[in-house]
């Protein structure tokens, strides 16, 4: 088997945390799992098991490449960020602007192309790219805004009553 690309040396005061951590058991399973594996993991001279991959995947019922990415994140991140690694958020700007809503909006509750009754989704959709907002868009991006912008228009349009005073 290769060696380890990643190698896990713990000091003290990490070590005494993740102990204390297992030992409380009051953290999400998977947390307490790659504590687990970053004790395991541990190669230094003092500590240290160094358990192999196929060991952790054993033992704690999980993946060889799971305990590759917990060990990377601890060299590549630090103890506090590997510990308390959030997902990275998947979010990308929206392609609308306020303008290209605004026309959405305005192309929604004009009157409908000839054969047809009201508009559609897709044909509002059509209608985008025919117009040069874009080279492409989907129908279901258009519902999306469509709805966010009618939620808003809705909100403001909304006043309080006059019961409560």
């Amino acid at each position: 088997m290769a060696e380890k690309r990643y190698k896990v040396c713990l000091a003290d005061d990490e070590r005494e945390q993740l102990c204390q951590m297992i030992s409380r058991g009051k953290a999400a399973a998977k947390k307490l799992t790659h504590a687990r594996i970053r004790l395991k993991a541990d190669e230094s001279p003092q500590w240290g098991p160094a358990w192999k991959d196929e060991q952790f995947a054993e033992a704690f019922n999980t993946d060889t490449s799971t305990v590759q990415r917990v060990r990377k994140a601890f060299v590549n991140e630090g103890f506090e960020k590997a510990l308390n690694h959030k997902k990275p958020s998947r979010s990308r700007p929206g392609k609308f602007d306020d303008d290209t809503e605004a026309h959405l909006v305005a192309i929604a509750r004009s009157e409908a192309p000839e054969g047809h009754a009201r508009w559609s989704l897709r044909l509002l959709a059509d209608k985008l790219v025919e117009l040069e907002h874009f080279d492409s868009v989907s129908h279901e991006t258009v519902r999306q805004v469509l709805k966010k912008r009618l939620e808003t228009v809705a909100e403001e349009t909304v006043a309080p009553s006059s019961e409560g005073q």
